[in-house]
């Protein structure tokens, strides 16, 4: 007598067991590569870049492609070799940099820039929709240009990052360059903002109590400034005194 088990046999089986069966398996999709510009800014006391070499390295570093016309980099301390080694291609006229799918800017385009675009392009770059004029925007229109206004873009938390960002750095930049005009080298009396001993500390007034406010308000309490800050909303006011983390003179 064999030991072997038997394997059950169904006495009958139903329609659907004799018609052929299939299996779902996943297909590998390769993933779509980008194709960014960054030209070089033209407008006036404009010194920014779009994207530094670091993100750049990254970006290339997932097989996107990113073309940067020549010295875009240069007011900001960043040389056409920084770019070329993070793997950028460096191109020698806006024409060029203009034939990418994404173009992104730190200002928004001129009339002239926007001449340069074709159908279908993706604008990444601020718009200042409120003050721009209805020459503009048909301007994108005729170009059929899809423009993303990068301060609008909101992220999970329902804030505006880039405009948080650029108020951060306005706000610690305006207490520096202060302290540089009080100076007597920058045509100032000579006062230190955060004084000396046995000499009191100079006196800061802000007005506002926003994201500006509150990163001047940090950058002279850093330097030893006494602050004392003005705003019409109290409910700003025990905001920035909270996320400063020390009592402020304020007053409503």
């Amino acid at each position: 007598m064999s030991d072997k088990k038997k394997i059950p046999v169904p006495k009958e089986f139903t329609e659907s067991q004799y018609r052929p069966q299939t299996e779902t398996l996943q297909v590998q999709q390769k993933p779509n590569k980008l194709f960014i510009g960054i030209p070089k800014e033209i407008t006036m006391q404009e010194n920014r870049v779009a994207l530094v070499p670091s993100s750049v390295a990254t970006l290339v570093a997932h097989g996107h492609r990113i073309v940067i016309e020549t010295d875009a980099g240069e007011k900001s301390s960043y040389s056409d070799h920084d770019y070329s080694e993070a793997g950028a291609d460096i191109a020698y006229s806006s024409e060029q940099v203009y034939e990418a799918d994404i173009i992104i800017k730190v200002a928004p385009p001129t009339l002239k820039e926007i001449e340069l675009m074709h159908p279908n392009q993706i604008l990444i770059s601020p718009l200042q929709l409120p003050i721009i004029t209805a020459d503009y925007i048909n301007k994108l229109r005729q170009k059929r240009v899809i423009a993303l206004a990068m301060e609008y873009i909101k992220d999970e938390s329902d804030t505006f990052p880039v405009v948080r960002i650029m108020s951060e750095m306005a706000g610690i930049n305006a207490m520096l360059t202060a302290a540089e005009l009080m100076s007597s080298t920058g045509g100032g009396k000579g006062v230190l903002l955060g004084g000396i001993s046995g000499v009191p500390s100079a006196k800061v007034v802000i007005l506002g109590a926003g994201i500006v406010a509150e990163y001047a308000t940090r950058t002279a309490l850093g330097l030893g400034a006494e602050v004392r800050i003005f705003d019409n909303n109290i409910t700003k006011l025990k905001r920035l005194q909270n996320q400063v983390g020390r009592p402020l003179y304020t007053c409503s």
